[in-house]
């Protein structure tokens, strides 16, 4: 997904800002105009992250154009940072994975007390994170 964003130079004084119009509350900034795109990427996509963590769906961007008569817009600078929702998806994929003998009896004698599988217990372990 493209989503764009309006960037805004204040002035050398400060970082650049950058707000996602398709997605509330979402922001970021940078003290160039390519950490901001990176820092905007990052937010978005945690901003997605935490929409599908809480089973809400994902906004489908609008077009630049959609946005060029808003007036909090109107000193905005516009750039389009790019998603891969494959990195977010919630697919199921079977993974191979070599652990020492100790570790995987600890994780499994905890997934056990926990009342959940191997698998579940470690994607819980590490959404928790």
């Amino acid at each position: 997904m493209r989503y764009p964003i309006a960037l805004n130079f204040e002035d050398d004084d400060h970082a650049i800002s950058a707000i996602v119009p398709d997605l509330p509350g979402c922001f970021s900034a940078g003290d160039t105009e390519e950490e901001a795109l990176i820092n905007t990427q990052e937010a978005i996509e945690l901003w997605l992250e935490t929409v599908i963590d809480d089973g809400g769906a994902v906004p489908e961007p609008k077009s630049i154009k959609a946005y060029k008569d808003d007036p909090e817009y109107k000193d905005c600078v516009w750039a389009i940072v790019s998603i891969d929702l494959a990195k977010l998806s919630d697919k199921i994929e079977r993974v191979n994975i070599t652990l020492p003998s100790r570790v995987l009896r600890r994780i499994d004698a905890a997934a056990k007390a926990a009342g959940e599988s191997r698998s579940g217990f470690i994607a819980h372990a590490v959404l928790k994170s």
